[in-house]
């Protein structure tokens, strides 16, 4: 599993100038897997090797990089052959070495730079809310969380039983006994589901959650939940015996966290570009943006999904732009980066704002990247 300490590690890393080698390579289902990745991982090395020999690296890049090839290209571990992608961050003479698998594939792609190139990651990970699922009756609840594709159950809450009255007689004062009883049970039943779920969001900090039940009993369910969960939930959907299987629980909870993701993509970028246009405080476009993310001034940055652009970078002042032989804040000569946008979003990241990569059909697409800033920008300085 990926934690946050694994993305930290990695977003603060420093190489000393060495060359970084970033890998990631999509995993196909079947038994033939490992052998398949090794395929792909061997021909993305091919492609870089002639680095090991340009002169215009130094001695220790040079033998760095050889290294980090072929430990790449020995056999992949198994527990991280499986559907989706696996990714790899080396830089030997730094102490660099990370093996990750994401949950879904992204293209192949290797990037040598003297940082990470993170932004695949960073990008697929932003899809994944951390959930929790719960599936309700009258009489039990099962509640699982689901992060990262994968969903493992982290509770079960089962109501007191109702028995059966024993006499005969006042046959219909005995059923509304009984039925007021049952709603009175049921009522406890759902109050004590909720308080667990309380319990849950407030100890495992769970982004949102998914109710399943019986399509009468949902709304009442709803009813009982505390006011801080409410707005948590991303949807409903109606569970019976014939679909109440866990592999099918989690594809449905998938179904609808996918949903909720695109509806607050399209509501992020439209409430944006109407900072935009309005000339409040935010900026569209690659120029302004890297401008924005220079001046610690991003506090939200919407990322068009697969979208990459060259450019610089002053690791003196953190300057970046896409063209510059020298930067405008410190005189220091730039780097040249193949994904100035990766550059941008650790930026934004290290400096404490949010990244929201948009995988929905918008405006955004138009712009590549857009940003909600903390305050207005100063002029932009002239690049050398």
């Amino acid at each position: 599993m990926i934690t946050a300490e694994t993305i930290d590690r990695i977003l603060r890393f420093n190489s000393g100038g060495i060359p970084v080698l970033s890998v990631y390579v999509g995993v196909d289902e079947g038994t033939g897997s490992r052998s398949a990745v090794r395929t792909r991982l061997s021909s993305l090395m091919h492609d870089i090797r002639p680095l090991t020999e340009d002169r215009s690296l130094g001695h220790e890049a040079r033998l760095s990089l050889r290294n980090d090839i072929n430990r790449i290209e020995d056999p992949v571990r198994a527990d991280l052959v499986g559907p989706g992608t696996l990714v790899t961050f080396a830089c030997s003479a730094a102490g660099l070495f990370e093996e990750l698998r994401l949950p879904r594939t992204v293209r192949d792609r290797v990037v040598v730079d003297v940082t990470p190139w993170v932004r695949p990651m960073v990008a697929v990970l932003d899809e994944y809310h951390r959930a929790c699922v719960a599936a309700v009756d009258r009489a039990t609840a099962q509640l699982w969380e689901l992060h990262l594709g994968e969903m493992h159950p982290v509770g079960s809450v089962r109501a007191r039983t109702l028995r059966k009255p024993d006499f005969a007689g006042w046959h219909g004062l005995v059923e509304h006994r009984v039925r007021n009883k049952a709603d009175t049970l049921t009522r406890r039943h759902f109050h004590q589901v909720a308080t667990v779920l309380d319990d849950l969001f407030r100890v495992e900090g769970y982004e949102l959650l998914i109710v399943g039940g019986h399509q009468e009993d949902v709304p009442g369910f709803l009813k009982f939940l505390p006011k801080a969960i409410r707005p948590k939930v991303a949807g409903t959907f109606d569970i019976d015996e014939a679909t109440g299987r866990e592999a099918e629980i989690r594809r449905t909870a998938e179904g609808i966290v996918d949903r909720y993701e695109r509806e607050e993509e399209r509501r992020l970028v439209a409430e944006v570009m109407e900072r935009v246009a309005v000339g409040d405080a935010a900026a569209a476009g690659l120029d302004q943006c890297l401008w924005a993310g220079s001046t610690a001034a991003i506090q939200l940055l919407l990322v068009q999904d697969g979208a990459t652009a060259p450019g610089v970078v002053c690791d003196e002042s953190g300057w970046l732009a896409t063209v510059g032989e020298a930067c405008p804040l410190c005189g220091a000569r730039t780097r040249r980066t193949p994904d100035v946008i990766d550059e941008l979003v650790e930026a934004v990241m290290a400096t404490g704002g949010s990244i929201e990569h948009v995988l929905a059909d918008t405006t955004l697409k138009q712009h590549m990247v857009a940003a909600s800033l903390r305050f207005p920008l100063p002029p932009v300085p002239r690049a050398g």
